[in-house]
């Protein structure tokens, strides 16, 4: 199984590590994180991003809110405080469904113990499906290069590799699992503003010696028309019933460009990504994180200093929703650790799952 090669997230006595992502790709530091409130801002300010990483750490949020007070209002307290972090990353109101569910039942001094024991669960398991999201996804990469003389050429956006996760990645899990078998793949990495987490793609691919390229987000549309393209693969933060699925803004004009110069589109998600009770699309919120991401950057100065700077005037008016919603019908399929399928037919794969 894929390694990190710095863990995301980590238990250290009652605490939680985390890799500040505010920082990357300029800086790699890592913080700790001992309050409710330390973890609840860090899931916001997105120094841990990701849907399934903001899972796994709003746990870990549960378990150090238990520390000094474990009663039934302590737990009622940061359920809500952390499920108020991030609207649309359906995984994690799925981890605090899943720690509500273990500890509203036991008495107040038997939490503590249960909570980190069910939170690292919660991260184990994340592993576990990325591995097998890895494996999948390879299927795909292996079928697509059969009677190439080149590397296969993937093209992805935002960040869905070992940052965004506690294993290999969602997106990212196929690359790896190529490059460990040795079919030789290069990925195009659309910087995705205004957040720019494809530095963060090209950080870790660049770590991992996966060729790579860096471009604006603009022009994905002409590589996929001229074919320099042959599959596009992202992750998600949540994916409805029907297939639709919101992922970072951006994702759509990708989807419809594959679409349109018949490029294969895949979207690579876990179960805890998926939302039965979302019927479709548009019954996913949609996060606006204000115009400050918009008109500004972070970038590196020439003292070696992590800065933001300033793109357009203060008084620049401006927009900033986070993530946009691909529709089923511009997807060829949904990689899940339970394997492939088309997008109506995600229950097929989870009939636990049925309503």
């Amino acid at each position: 199984m894929f390694t990190q090669p710095i863990p995301t997230i980590k238990r250290d006595g009652n605490t939680a590590v985390i890799l500040d992502q505010t920082l990357l790709p300029h800086r790699c530091e890592v913080r700790r994180l001992t309050t409710l409130d330390e973890v609840a801002t860090a899931i916001h300010a997105m120094q841990v991003r990701g849907a399934p990483l903001i899972g796994a750490t709003a746990a870990f949020g549960v378990a150090i809110a238990l520390v000094a007070d474990a009663s039934d209002a302590q737990l009622e307290h940061a359920l809500t405080a952390l499920a108020a972090t991030r609207p649309t990353a359906v995984n994690l109101h799925w981890a605090l469904g899943r720690m509500a569910g273990r500890l509203r039942p036991l008495a107040p001094a038997d939490r503590l113990d249960a909570a980190w024991r069910e939170a690292e669960a919660i991260r184990r398991n994340d592993a576990e499906m990325c591995a097998a999201i890895g494996r999948h996804g390879y299927a795909i990469l292996e079928r697509l290069a059969t009677g190439l003389d080149r590397p296969l050429r993937v093209m992805t956006h935002c960040n869905a590799g070992w940052l965004a996760t506690c294993g290999a990645g969602t997106a990212l899990a196929p690359v790896y699992e190529a490059q460990a078998r040795g079919l030789p793949v290069e990925v195009w990495v659309s910087e995705t503003r205004p957040r720019n987490q494809g530095l963060l793609t090209a950080w870790e691919l660049r770590e991992a010696r996966v060729p790579l390229r860096l471009i604006a987000d603009n022009a994905a549309g002409i590589l996929i028309a001229r074919g320099d393209v042959d599959v596009v693969i992202t992750g998600a933060d949540r994916v409805a019933a029907n297939g639709d699925a919101a992922n970072k803004v951006g994702t759509y004009l990708k989807a419809l460009a594959a679409r349109e110069h018949g490029v294969p589109f895949y979207i690579a998600a876990p179960f805890s990504t998926v939302d039965f009770a979302c019927a479709d699309g548009a019954a996913i919120p949609i996060e606006d994180r204000g115009a400050g991401e918009v008109c500004t950057v972070l970038g590196l100065a020439d003292d070696g200093a992590v800065r933001s700077l300033r793109l357009a005037p203060e008084s620049t008016a401006a927009a900033n929703p986070a993530f946009d919603v691909t529709p089923a019908r511009c997807i060829s399929g949904i990689i899940t650790e339970r394997g492939i399928c088309e997008p109506a037919r995600l229950r097929d794969l989870y009939p636990e799952a049925q309503a």
